[in-house]
């Protein structure tokens, strides 16, 4: 047996990796193409870039790796169907649970090296990915200037050249437009020639030759009807240097600790003493916003309210409730004393609405954020438990379809996958907006997909061939012809009755 151990495992492990790097292959283009516009045309050196891809590729994992295990368990074992050697192992007294056992303790293995990777290794590249992405993206694209066309990526700055030469990087017809006082074209400096080069603090030296600088200056007009008369100053220049800096064209690495407290850069341990300090945090602003209102609206002269929002009521003491007749109160005010209570109560309920609101949408946010955590924390063993069940949906179904290659198992498996991960995206949904809890939210499709694996298992042990074509069409043809009879029963029954 331990000869077909290995023999099933060498089987296995090869399409495992083939599909996971095609997976990761695959998602990892959908990322490129979704942030295509931020990387492009920003010079960023080759380093960068497979840094950036290699964090990316990371946090593609848990998609991934799911993904294609089920692929390779459905090549794997449709391969030994196709080739009759699963018929061949069947024939020896071998049954299809011996045959997946040493798969069996493989992906229990990769269970809880996924388990591992989900809890140390993602939060880090996770971490990296975040604060490299939101470097790119503060980075502007890279400076180039074309012909004949204006040239905005420069702060208060607007360049036009008509004209570069590529041998002698010579510019003709050069235009700047100085919009740094905020009062629009003001300051234009015209040029026949010049150059252009870059300073090692990440400055543009422009050198004009030939040229003219134009400078409106402010009107003296001392009445409105006065006509205006539009005054300017032109210098004329041989050579000028225009010095303009190149802020954010540089690429530039943020402090990385800024954004270790998101949720997808903490483990397990850090997932858990933030969520209880959040709790705590949101039971205290509950807490506050109660004795607030109830000291503001309910007891106003009360100076156990007034005292310490913060401190919890004192139980320990016995309070003495008398009973009040409001009405009989209320009966012995005058009518101007009646409406001003009214309408003191009426401008009291409406404030306290009004702060019910606004608490309300801090709580949801603080809700969400509470729920955001404890969808990862559960996010960190889910992962771990789908390898298992796209295994025990794989390998059986494998089994009954007998067809290897990336064919009809590619077919299947991004069906059953899709499936998987639109259950997902609902009961996290679902869970995000406090709709079902966390725990029920999170495991919603591994519960759903459990009970299948379960009755792929068995079909695939009992040789059941719920694929094959022939099998329904032989059921739906005999349902018919029991149909058709039943008709001719009914028409020999209505007969004998009329007569």
């Amino acid at each position: 047996m331990k000869r077909l151990h290995r023999f099933i495992i060498a089987s296995f492990i090869p399409p495992l990796i083939l599909t996971f790097f095609i997976t990761i292959f695959i998602l990892l283009m959908q990322f490129l193409w979704k942030w295509i516009d931020e990387l492009a045309g920003k010079g960023l050196s080759f380093t960068v870039i497979t840094e950036l891809l290699m964090y990316v590729s990371a946090s593609l994992v848990p998609m991934a790796l799911p993904l294609a295990i089920l692929l390779a368990s459905i090549m794997t074992f449709g391969n030994l169907g196709e080739n009759s050697e699963l018929i061949a192992l069947k024939s020896a007294g071998i049954s299809l649970q011996r045959i997946m056992a040493p798969l069996i303790f493989f992906m229990i293995f990769m269970s809880i090296l996924a388990f591992f990777f989900s809890n140390n290794v993602m939060p880090y590249a996770n971490l990296k990915m975040q604060s490299l992405l939101y470097d790119v993206s503060q980075k502007r694209p890279e400076f180039q200037i074309r012909e004949g066309v204006f040239y905005n990526g420069i702060d208060n700055y607007s360049i036009r050249i008509n004209h570069k030469d590529s041998k002698t990087n010579l510019l003709r017809d050069i235009k700047i437009y100085d919009h740094s006082e905020g009062k629009g074209n003001v300051n234009v400096t015209t040029a026949d020639s010049g150059y252009m080069k870059m300073t090692a603090d990440s400055n543009l030296v422009m050198i004009l030759i030939n040229g003219y600088s134009y400078t409106e200056l402010p009107e003296d007009r001392r009445s409105y009807f006065q006509k205006r008369t539009y005054p300017d100053r032109r210098d004329h220049f041989e050579r000028q240097e225009i010095i303009l800096p190149l802020s954010g064209f540089q690429f530039n690495r943020t402090d990385e600790n800024l954004f270790k407290g998101g949720y997808k850069m903490m483990n397990l341990r850090q997932l858990k003493t933030t969520t209880d300090s959040l709790k705590k945090l949101f039971n205290l602003e509950k807490r506050q916003m109660y004795k607030q209102i109830v000291a503001s609206n309910y007891f106003r002269n009360d100076s156990h309210f007034q005292k310490d929002l913060n401190k919890p009521p004192d139980t320990s003491k016995a309070k003495t409730i008398t009973e009040v007749n409001l009405d009989s109160i209320y009966s012995t005010f005058d009518l101007e004393t009646k409406k001003n209570m009214l309408q003191q109560a009426l401008n009291l309920a409406r404030s306290a609405r009004g702060h019910i609101t606004n608490e309300k949408e801090t709580f949801y946010n603080d809700t969400k954020r509470i729920r955001r955590h404890e969808i990862e924390w559960q996010r960190k063993f889910t992962l771990s438990f789908a390898c298992l069940i796209f295994f025990f949906i794989g390998a059986p179904l494998g089994a009954i379809i007998r067809r290897g290659g990336l064919g009809m198992p590619v077919v299947v498996s991004v069906l059953f996958f899709v499936f998987y991960y639109v259950v997902s995206l609902m009961g996290e949904k679902f869970a995000r907006e406090s709709v079902i809890p966390t725990f029920e939210g999170m495991w919603l499709s591994s519960v759903i997909l459990l009970p299948l694996g379960v009755f792929l298992t068995y079909k695939a042990t009992t040789d059941s061939a719920i694929l094959n074509i022939d099998v329904y069409y032989e059921f739906f043809k005999k349902a018919l012809r029991f149909l058709h009879i039943k008709d001719i029963f009914e028409i020999d029954e209505n007969t004998s009755a009329q007569s």
